[in-house]
This record gives C-alpha cells, structure tokens and sequence, in this order.
C-alpha cells in the first residue's frame, strides 16, 4: 500500500482543525457575549468601551488556532516554492496529534469564555464598578487555558524536526549541497 503524501495530509489536517475549531469557537464565544452587550447598549450606550472589550475576548482564540495552522504550513514548505517537505504517515500523525490541545482548549474555552462575557456585560450594565473587577478578570481566568493549550501545541511542533526536514528537501531539488 503506498501511503505517500499520507503524513502531509495528517499534519495538514491538524493544521486545519486547529484554525477551524479555534475559529468556531471564536464565532461563537463573540455572537454569546456581543447578543449581551447589544442588549443593553440599546439602554446604555455609555458602557460601550468596557462592553466592546467583553465582546472581543473570546475572540483570541481563533488566533491561537491560527498560529497553529500557520506553523504548520510554513513549516511544511506551503509558502515557499523552493522546496516541499514530505512527510512520513508518522511524522505526519505527530503533527496532527499536536494541533489537538490547542484546537480543542481554543473552541472549549472560547464558548465558556462568551458566557462569561456575557454574565460580566449584564452585571456591569449594573454594576458599572465591578465590570473590571469581576467581568474582565474572570473571562481572562478562562483565557489561560487557551494559552495552555496553545503552549503545548507549540512544544510538540517544536518537537518534530523541521529543519533536518527542510534540509533533506532543499537537498533533494537540488538546492543545498
């Protein structure tokens, strides 16, 4: 059986899983917490600023994903015409496996992230003093589980060997010597 290419669609489907399911939870995480603020921006259209940072948080998790996916598509030469790296089933599994933790914590996290932003909009639509406080530093408290997930999709992509991938590439066009 010739599995050929195989390991570049693993890591290229790891890639798009962590862009996608960061992304969808952005979206979603965004339309939870924005449904609130538009609430009670019709009341209270002072509040906007705080609002509009409550609103945006659950939104950096899609760039966590897409981090992710761009690491992978530069690492695996996308971007570049001057060589194209091939990789093993394995090697490919391996990167596959390692956009995991950043593709679920991203879309989990991002979701919980909007309700909370959302719980933190109507209670500073309140209570205007705690919206700080209690709003913001709560919806962060969730943020450090994205970023966990993030840090360990980037140890494990640290772990493939990129550059001896890249060498052997470059020296199979013809390029290194």
């Amino acid at each position: 059986m010739d599995l050929s290419g195989l390991g570049n669609a693993f890591a290229l489907l790891g890639g798009a899983l962590a862009v996608l399911m960061c992304g969808i939870g952005s979206s979603l995480g965004i339309k939870i917490s924005g449904s609130s603020a538009d609430g009670v921006l019709t009341e209270k259209p002072e509040r906007y600023g705080i609002n509009f940072i409550m609103v945006v948080l659950p939104g950096t998790q899609g760039f966590y994903g897409f981090l992710a996916g761009f690491i992978v598509i530069q690492n695996l030469g996308l971007l570049d015409t001057t060589y194209a790296i091939s990789l093993t089933w394995q090697q490919g599994l391996t990167v596959l496996v390692a956009c995991l933790p950043v593709a679920f914590s991203g879309m989990v996290s991002a979701i919980f992230q909007g309700k909370v932003c959302a719980a933190g909009i109507m209670m500073a639509a309140k209570r205007p003093e705690m919206a700080f406080k209690a709003g913001v530093v709560y919806a962060v408290m969730i943020e450090v589980y994205a970023i966990l997930g993030l840090l360990v999709t980037l140890f494990m992509l640290n772990n493939v060997e990129w550059t001896a991938l890249k060498e052997a590439a470059l020296k199979a066009a013809g390029i290194a010597g």
